[in-house]
């Protein structure tokens, strides 16, 4: 009876282990020239806005990345896989002459820790 209860309560832990998910609101963030880089076809500037200090190269990086595989769209929401969290903004993509510019919009982020930080903006 001991085990059987005991087993029990070692399945609950484990079934309810996953609602320790956390959700947070957050109105700040760090905007920014996170990257410039030069190729044969131009200047390519990657700026981060509402982002979070600690990824905010990383994010950057990978949308360079995701640019150079034209993988990114001209205002559309996408995900960004980093190494500490994935991160979803809005991506607006600008060109002048041999300059482009890319803007990413932090909108949501969901650290791998199970933390999820959802930006919205003060009235």
């Amino acid at each position: 009876m001991k085990k059987m209860l005991f087993g029990l309560l070692v399945l609950i832990c484990f079934a309810f282990s996953k609602a320790n998910s956390k959700l947070e609101i957050y109105n700040y963030g760090q905007n920014g020239m996170e990257l410039v880089a030069h190729s044969k076809k131009g200047v390519i500037i990657v700026s981060t806005f509402n982002s979070k200090m600690t990824i905010r190269q990383d994010i950057a990086k990978k949308l360079y990345d995701l640019y150079l595989a034209n993988k990114l769209v001209n205002n559309k929401k996408i995900t960004v896989l980093g190494c500490d969290a994935e991160v979803t903004g809005k991506c607006v993509i600008r060109k002048k002459n041999s300059l482009t510019a890319i803007d990413f919009f932090y909108e949501e982020v969901n650290w791998y820790s199970g933390l999820k930080e959802v930006y919205k903006k003060i009235l």
